[in-house]
């Protein structure tokens, strides 16, 4: 796999910056990850990695539809491999898309051994689909108010951040370090990666002394993680008391899941009858599938369900 990277890399060093070269490779890799064999315990069932992509895709339209429309026509900035893809696109004659693409690499390298194949493979797809969408779409200002055209911008990459994010994927740069610092910790990762980008933010406008555009660039950079934590919610913990005559039926399927359940009597004050209370905690992203199966199993079930402040001990987090 390394090695693959590298001679990829290798290739992209004598490309000349130009649209067709970057569909060149970005096919290329494609081919690459099409041939990626997956683990045993990572394998994806086809219908649902080709639903994952395409989700991937349109979210990486939508991030290209927020760079190429609202913030390169205002030489505005967005954060991590992106914002630094910019700075060079603004100040030398090398294509965004062929840089955002070749500075994404040794990131998802560095990704494929932390995070797994799974998580990298459907970055690689957002990657060089975002790649492609900016070649393809042309630089136009629909807003002239800078003001504007940051807040859209900013909502439209958290949007294709957020739904990247939603089935698993990421959209390469410094989501794959925000990741890798949220892997084992309930912070959320928008709020992250803003903290991150904006660090790159300041750092820019300190070296090209111009305030106004690092500013504009920070409030879009804030608005892209509040929408990002709206959509990617699986830092946000629940937990779920279920009082079921169906305790045995309950179990068969909630322990099929990632989650710990525990079992409590109870008993009714007011009818005096025993039942049994399950307990699990869980995420608000996992929450809809276990309300599905809650009421297929047994839809007379009292359920109350609780936010959670925080856990403590072998809760899996990923």
């Amino acid at each position: 796999m390394f090695e693959t990277f590298q001679i990829l890399a290798f290739d992209l060093g004598k490309v000349s910056y130009s649209r067709i070269s970057t569909n060149h490779y970005i096919i290329k890799l494609f081919k690459i990850t099409s041939n990626l064999v997956l683990n045993k315990n990572e394998v994806i069932k086809l219908p649902k990695i080709i639903w994952h992509s395409l989700v991937i895709i349109l979210g990486a339209a939508a991030i290209a539809c927020g760079f190429n429309w609202f913030l390169v026509p205002h030489q505005l900035l967005s954060g991590g491999v992106s914002g630094i893809s910019m700075l060079l696109g603004y100040f030398t004659n090398l294509n965004l898309s062929i840089m955002y693409f070749v500075l994404n690499i040794p990131l998802l390298i560095a990704g494929w051994f932390i995070l797994g194949r799974r998580f990298i493979i459907l970055s690689i797809v957002s990657v060089a689909a975002t790649s492609w969408f900016i070649g393809l779409l042309p630089v136009s200002a629909v807003a002239t108010d800078p003001i504007l055209s940051c807040v859209f911008g900013g909502v439209l990459v958290g949007i294709g951040t957020g739904v990247s994010f939603r089935v698993g994927g990421s959209t390469g740069g410094l989501d794959i370090v925000g990741s890798i610092f949220t892997r084992n910790r309930d912070f959320p990762i928008g709020t992250v990666m803003a903290g991150m980008n904006g660090a790159i933010i300041l750092l820019a406008g300190y070296l090209n002394n111009n305030w106004n555009t690092a500013l504009a660039s920070m409030v879009s950079i804030y608005v892209t993680g509040k929408v990002l934590d709206l959509i990617h919610i699986s830092h946000v913990k629940v937990t779920l008391y279920i009082i079921t005559n169906e305790t045995e039926a309950m179990l068969k399927k909630l322990l099929t899941r990632p989650r710990g359940v525990t079992k409590i009597k109870t008993q009714g004050a007011y009818t005096d009858i025993e039942k049994d209370m399950l307990m699990t905690v869980t995420t608000r992203y996992e929450l809809v599938e276990i309300k599905r199966i809650i009421k297929e199993t047994d839809p007379k079930a009292f359920v109350n369900i609780v936010e959670t402040v925080g856990v403590m001990g072998s809760f899996r987090r990923s």
